[in-house]
């Protein structure tokens, strides 16, 4: 038998008393429910207080590798969601160790582990997860998500039971979560374009955080939260980063491509995938192939032609996407369906496209280079954001802010106020964005009386606001972004609408060790003020021709304005009186304002999509409760 992985969505629930008819008929809904995250089929398994669920995705080991996964004794059982990239030589290991394996998986070593080392088996995994491991010895149920936080894990709790889910429209079907939006999280939305981490839009139900598992013991019933990993807690490290990066960008690549059916690369001709597919292109198995979008009459934005000439040079096949207007006009309530996040992101109909043409060529396993922005500076507005917070930090050491509170007065008034306004622990950051400085000024002009009442003490700069003195400029920043625009953005889109064509995605850049080594890196040496990916390019001179190399960042972008128009024209009548209108988040003045699709200079994400976005989640996501 050949060995095995397999991408899936989980869900269960873990109750202090025996798990009831009524629960045993809401996990099969929820377990229904994740059907596209894994469509060759299906496990559960139980015990007096715990029940799991599974839909798997079979990459290898096809005719085998069913879950739950057990250790010798089924003493320990779980289901899981991602990839042990690391399992072969975690294997090797527990086998010399004398464990005995049934399957050939890659999660049936997380069984073993955790008979060898207990908690800290989280450890030794490479790769992305999120497992639900039950301890039937301590009556213990384990639920752990992977560091970087590329699969996800949803909780609700109430007293005496956890149900938990790999996407929010699973638990939605249990019926244990009515649909009433969190005030809250709604008001980070209008600023963000995403609702941060750990809440979510329903109130009552969060995300487990990246890099944390929660223990739930039932005897007696007992719930702790744990962070086991931290990006800020990477250790220093002295060395060539050139060096340094490549040897893990080298590890990553040879073992995130270990799969038995074709694997293919998302690429936009940019540096970040490109580095990605040649990386790739050396170590993949036969029928790796790239996929680029495009745009009718091919404007500026389009990808097609830079990602073709590279494939070329890789000798990789290459397939191309063309996105029209009326595609995505007519895609947009499903769309917000599958993100099972509102995500105000008007690219994701690009995401949804590449990963339902690679399962049309029979690829149900993608690659994707997001992180590398994140990671080496490629926003400008990300560098500046460091620039101004270090700067505020010499001041405020040398005592010297009330020069610059003059120079704003010199300036005007209203530079003046605004310089007032910003506290001292406020770390320059989400509040140079354009969208989130529009919604900072006036998002509450378009909110009932009674919802303004309702969010008026949340701040929505909390996420970067410290106390002093601050911790560390570069790494904080580097943390926080990923924290947030990559993870709840990116890999949130990259994770759901590649399971909503049921194909995997797998992200290189997020490999922990190569995350750690990066912040490792900056914290004995600051690359801030070298130019952007100064890092990265170094590493991979040698991979990379410099057409490629020195081409302009080019953002992944549609004709943004025509499609925002035209979803308007088919959609905008839809915020008079839809669901944010009849539970008063928006006044009537402001749903009719809303509805006109407003669209200001500067704005990437206007309010109006937002809105627009938010709305037709909710259409989508009312008739999952049953």
């Amino acid at each position: 038998m050949p060995p095995g992985s397999l991408m899936c969505g989980i869900s269960g629930i873990v109750s202090r008393a025996v798990v009831t008819p009524h629960q045993q008929a809401a996990v099969a809904r929820m377990n229904a429910t994740l059907r596209h995250r894994g469509p060759d089929g299906e496990g559960s398994w139980s015990d007096n207080g715990v029940l799991l669920a599974m839909r798997r995705l079979s990459i290898i080991d096809l005719a085998g590798g069913a879950q739950p996964l057990f250790n010798e004794d089924e003493s320990v059982a779980l289901v899981m969601n991602g990839e042990i990239y690391n399992y072969r030589e975690l294997r090797a290991g527990l086998i010399a160790a004398g464990h005995r394996f049934r399957t050939e998986t890659d999660g049936e070593v997380i069984a073993h582990l955790y008979e060898q080392h207990g908690l800290e088996f989280v450890h030794h995994l490479r790769g992305m997860f999120a497992i639900a491991l039950w301890d039937s010895v301590r009556k213990r149920l384990l639920l752990v998500r992977d560091r970087m936080g590329e699969k996800p894990l949803y909780l609700t709790e109430a007293a005496g039971h956890v149900y938990f889910a790999s996407e929010l429209k699973a638990l939605l079907r249990t019926g244990a979560v009515p649909f009433e939006l969190d005030p809250a999280a709604v008001h980070l939305y209008f600023h963000y374009q995403y609702v941060p981490e750990p809440l979510t839009p329903v109130r009552g139900v969060r995300k487990l955080d990246a890099g944390s598992m929660l223990v739930v013991d039932i005897e007696p019933w007992h719930c702790r939260e744990l962070r086991y990993w931290r990006m800020d807690d990477a250790a220093p490290i002295d060395g060539d980063p050139a060096v340094l990066i490549r040897e893990c960008l080298d590890s990553i690549s040879r073992i995130v491509v270990r799969s038995d059916v074709p694997v293919g690369m998302a690429l936009s001709g940019g540096l970040d995938s490109s580095v990605v597919a040649a990386l790739i292109a050396k170590v993949a198995p036969a029928g790796f192939s790239a996929f680029a979008v495009g745009y009718p009459g091919r404007p500026p934005n389009d990808e097609r032609r830079d990602a073709e000439v590279f494939a070329r040079q890789l000798g990789i096949p290459f397939h191309e996407v063309e996105l029209s207007i009326d595609d995505a006009v007519d895609a947009f309530p499903a769309l917000n369906y599958w993100r099972d996040d509102p995500i105000a992101d008007i690219a994701g109909f690009g995401y949804f496209a590449v990963m339902r043409a690679a399962r049309e060529h029979g690829i149900p396993v993608m690659l994707q280079g997001q992180g590398g922005d994140e990671l080496f500076w490629g926003y400008e507005e990300l560098r500046r954001a460091v620039t101004d917070s270090l700067a505020k930090q010499r001041d405020r050491r040398r005592g010297v802010t009330w020069l610059r509170q003059l120079s704003a007065l010199r300036r005007g008034v209203g530079a003046f106020k605004a310089t007032l306004a910003v506290p001292a622990t406020r770390m320059p950051f989400y509040d140079r964005a354009p969208d989130y400085r529009l919604a900072a000024e006036g998002v509450t002009d378009y909110y009932s009386d009674e919802f303004s009442l309702a969010v008026e003490d949340v701040d929505p700069s909390r996420l970067f606001s410290f106390a002093l003195p601050w911790p560390p400029v570069e790494t904080t920043l580097t943390s926080l972004v990923c924290a947030t625009y990559l993870r709840e953005n990116g890999i949130t889109q990259g994770d759901r609408l590649g399971m909503a064509s049921s194909v995997e995605l797998r992200l290189p850049f997020m490999d922990h060790l190569l995350v750690e080594t990066v912040i490792g890196l900056r914290k004995a040496q600051s690359d801030a003020a070298l130019s952007p990916k100064a890092w990265l390019k170094a590493a991979t001179a040698d991979l990379i021709p410099p057409e490629v190399m020195n081409r302009p960042k080019r953002g992944f972008a549609p004709p943004t304005l025509d499609w925002h128009n035209a979803l308007f024209a088919r959609y905008g009548d839809t915020l008079l009186d839809g669901h944010l209108r009849s539970t008063n988040v928006l006044s009537e003045s402001g749903a009719r304002a809303l509805a006109a699709g407003p669209f200001p200079a500067g704005a990437i994400a206007p309010l109006s999509y937002k809105a627009l976005v938010l709305e037709q989640w909710c259409r989508q996501m009312l008739p999952l409760v049953p």
